[in-house]
């Protein structure tokens, strides 16, 4: 058995004299003791390995002899092998005296990979069972780091010892490492009634403590030269910069989202758009993957900073800063895109927050922006409303900007007012749209007079005729003739069948729908033509209250001559 085999190594080997013992005899023990790994016989390798009587070999080569152990151990034994050998590896690289950074980032590094190979506990379930035992391992990380932490404090005061240099370096990448695989996919929240092994909060102010001990929690938070991605190389060396902006903004979460977890560390002078500023780069970062973990910590990191905020706060110059107008780009994808329905919602809260931040000017231009690159009609149709909003503010104000009115408004109203396709417009698709559109004409025909004209609305109708009325109308006739065609095709297909559950597909703004009978798919077709009806109704509203005031206004011209 592998446990005698093992045995009988240990003893021929502890009657050998120092000068005696070879590489091959280490090699045999490493063998034997990966056996016993196999067959379970873990606790009896670390009894052996403890044990002061069997030093078999220099510190170094013991080092690499567990990493192999650890590297080779799979499936269930992964997080056991680990969790035994953490304070032995411990002992031995502790022993290295002043050369051991680079036995210490070896060691940091194949745990960490070996811990990427679990996967990541989510749910308050999931976190309680911790079936992999990746939170065991994680927590058990932080003793096993602590004494190579006080090494590098007590020496960064004496600023003394090259080696001590190298080993704050292994212990940032080792931090940023374990931000960027678990903590960045892990659940973070305060979960209520939950001790504290259950969850990797515990880990995560662990890393946090961390760098704030050797001094680069702030720096890694607030530098601009990380935002620019010009000089990681230095300090992260062999971290790629897509896996560093992914562990930077990580931290930035925790930082900002998480209060430091109790660690107070953060200055009070930071101005919020400041903080703000700095966080964008991170924001994009998250808002860019798809799990739902990390999305939710770009939502809740841009959330955070823009709550720090005034409204009407943010001057237009920010727009020209990295990340302000692709973050609410980012937002949109989130809110049309994403699978989960909660974060969909918040992302739409969160765009409206983000608006409410910027003076007159910067609305405008992030209007403009996201009409043009939104291609969605339901984002399209909240703009719209956004846009009417502060055309109402701004016709109620005495004082202050008027971007939202005049001709630089009529500059909007071209892109608002028109159909994309001109009467070929795919009405069903673009109706949040189109509805928004008329909504805002309706609203405008009836708040500005002819003779005030503080909206060029009056200036412009020729012009909206053309572009969007006459082509609505158009198409509204030719989409209600196609739909009514389809309708009847349907129900005569139906009829010659005699078969009421017939299973037929529909594509739908160039989407295949679910298989539908055909009952269904009438409805969908009733319904397209109920949309219609609802389009037209406010059509003929508006050009009705237009017909009225351009004939109110040609009497009172003709009453004043």
């Amino acid at each position: 058995m592998a446990e005698d085999e093992l045995r009988d190594i240990i003893q021929r080997c502890q009657i050998l004299e120092e000068e005696d013992f070879k590489g091959e005899d280490f090699n045999l023990f490493q063998v034997a003791g990966q056996k016993c790994f196999e067959e379970g016989y873990v606790a009896d390798v670390l009894e052996v390995v403890q044990n002061e009587k069997n030093k078999l070999c220099s510190p170094k080569e013991l080092v690499l002899g567990f990493l192999e152990q650890i590297e080779q151990a799979s499936g269930e034994y992964r997080s056991q092998t680990i969790l035994l050998l953490l304070k032995p590896l411990q002992e031995v690289l502790l022993k290295l005296q002043n050369k051991k950074a680079y036995s210490v980032g070896l060691s940091l590094s194949t745990i960490l990979n070996q811990i990427s190979l679990l996967p990541v506990p989510y749910t308050k379930q999931q976190l309680k069972e911790d079936k992999h035992g990746l939170c065991q391992c994680c927590n058990a990380l932080t003793p096993f780091v602590n004494p190579f932490v006080e090494e590098v404090v007590k020496h960064m005061e004496t600023s003394s010892g090259e080696d001590f240099k190298e080993l704050k370096e292994e212990l940032l990448k080792y931090c940023l490492k374990s931000l960027k695989y678990p903590l960045l996919m892990a659940e973070l929240d305060q979960l209520p009634e939950d001790p504290p092994q259950y969850s990797l909060r515990r880990f995560a102010a662990d890393i946090l403590g961390i760098l704030l001990d050797i001094r680069e929690l702030l720096p890694k938070v607030f530098s601009w030269d990380r935002c620019k991605y010009e000089c990681w190389d230095e300090d992260i060396l062999e971290m790629d910069k897509e896996q560093s902006a992914e562990s930077l903004a990580c931290l930035s979460y925790m930082v900002f989202v998480q209060d430091c977890f109790g660690i107070d560390c953060l200055p009070v002078v930071f101005n919020p758009s400041y903080i703000l500023q700095c966080n964008m780069v991170h924001v994009g970062v998250l808002l860019k993957r798809t799990e739902e973990s990390i999305l939710s910590k770009g939502l809740a990191l841009l959330e955070n900073c823009l709550l720090r905020l005034e409204d009407n706060s943010l001057l237009l110059e920010y727009l020209e800063f990295k990340g302000f107008i692709t973050t609410p780009q980012d937002l949109v994808k989130v809110m049309t895109l994403c699978p989960f329905e909660h974060l969909r919602k918040k992302s739409l809260k969160i765009l409206q927050l983000y608006i409410e931040k910027f003076e007159e000017e910067g609305k405008f231009t992030l209007f403009r922006c996201l009409l043009k690159t939104s291609n969605h009609s339901g984002v399209e149709g909240f703009i719209i409303q956004n846009i009417k909003n502060q055309i109402d503010l701004s016709l109620q104000s005495t004082t202050g900007s008027k971007v939202f009115t005049g001709l630089q408004l009529a500059s909007l109203l071209d892109i608002i007012l028109s159909l994309p396709e001109g009467a070929e417009t795919d009405l069903l698709q673009n109706s949040d749209r189109i509805m928004a559109s008329l909504n805002l004409l309706r609203y405008l025909v009836i708040k500005d007079n002819e003779n005030d004209n503080q909206t060029c609305v009056w200036t412009e109708l020729c012009k909206i005729e053309r572009n969007f009325l006459k082509p609505l109308h158009t198409g509204l006739n030719m989409s209600r003739a196609h739909y009514e065609a389809e309708i009847k095709n349907k129900k005569e297909n139906k009829r010659e069948s005699h078969v009421s559950k017939k299973i037929c597909s529909l594509t739908v703004a160039g989407e295949k729908m679910p298989h539908m009978t055909t009952e269904m798919e009438l409805q969908v077709l009733h319904s397209a033509l109920y949309t219609f009806d609802l389009i037209e109704s406010v059509l003929a509203r508006v050009e009705e209250l237009i017909e009225t005031k351009t004939t109110a206004a040609a009497e009172e011209t003709t009453r004043i001559k």
